[in-house]
């Protein structure tokens, strides 16, 4: 079969992946002039970079380069999204939120404006980490999943962001249990009792709530207040009987003599009211 010769058309973009590669070699990314190619080239270099080399902060150069050589194309509205997008993946999440957000500000009713606010909200979400850290930034990343469900509600990112958002609350009531437990432990029971009573009026919809009941149950046996321990116990073998924080609670309670019954009043009867007879009044 006869081998057809290359047009020059093929021949020039041949040429110019070949001088955009060789803009990457040796770490001189950011030396190399890119005046002489197109916006499309630029930014094709900087997908290669990001997808087959796998080295975002690379990317970030030539997306960059192709919003300021060609501030006013459709390249440069895609640069800039591609921008926060390989930030975010270099963990660069100061300068991700920020390309994020210049986006956002300069095409407000772009398609991709719900895809910027996700990687907004993404950049506080990723650095949630261990428990024990300031969680600041958790509620910065609640606040901006809200917005994201919110404002595109009916976007796969506020699908996502649901279920992230589910997960950095229960994050929160986690803090709250770990400091719970603290103060439990060296017998501040007063102080553990406030972090606790927190989960369950506050944080009640998380995986948290049956063993902040449970805990109530400890502390409040540990400063004899039967009363409250037994409302406690009421509510965790009402809505988790099958947990076995509800089987501690249980015992703990059967060990004095009390039933899982509520008893007196108290927040703890409240909740009881309110949750499971309905009674908000």
């Amino acid at each position: 079969m006869a081998v057809r010769k290359a047009g020059p058309l093929l021949l020039a973009v041949v040429v110019s992946v070949s001088l955009l590669a060789g803009c990457g070699r040796g770490g001189n990314a950011t030396k190399q002039p890119l005046d002489n190619f197109t916006a499309e080239e630029i930014y094709k270099r900087g997908e290669f970079e990001l997808e087959n080399e796998n080295k975002p902060r690379d990317a970030v150069h030539y997306f960059s380069e192709v919003e300021r050589l060609y501030p006013y194309s459709d390249w440069a509205k895609r640069g800039l999204i591609m921008q926060a997008y390989s930030h975010h993946k270099a963990r660069q999440y100061d300068e991700a939120r920020g390309a994020a957000q210049r986006f956002i500000d300069a095409y407000p009713g772009d398609e991709d404006a719900a895809y910027a606010k996700y990687l907004l909200a993404l950049s506080y979400y990723d650095q949630i980490d261990e428990v024990g850290r300031d969680q600041g930034l958790t509620f910065q990343a609640l606040q901006s999943l809200r917005e994201v469900i919110e404002q595109y509600p009916d976007t796969e990112y506020a699908r996502s962001a649901v279920l992230k958002f589910d997960l950095a609350f229960d994050h929160l009531a986690g803090k709250e249990m770990e400091i719970g437990r603290y103060y439990l432990k060296r017998g501040h029971h007063t102080a553990a009792i406030n972090r606790f009573r927190v989960v369950v009026e506050d944080y009640q919809t998380t995986t948290h709530t049956p063993e902040a009941l449970m805990r109530l149950v400890e502390a409040y046996l540990a400063l004899g207040l039967t009363d409250e321990a037994q409302t406690a116990g009421a509510i965790l073998g009402h809505n988790f009987q099958s947990s076995p924080f509800y089987q501690d609670a249980y015992a703990q309670l059967r060990g004095r003599g009390l039933t899982a019954t509520p008893q007196g009043s108290s927040w703890l009867t409240n909740v009881y009211r309110q949750v499971i007879q309905g009674r908000w009044l």
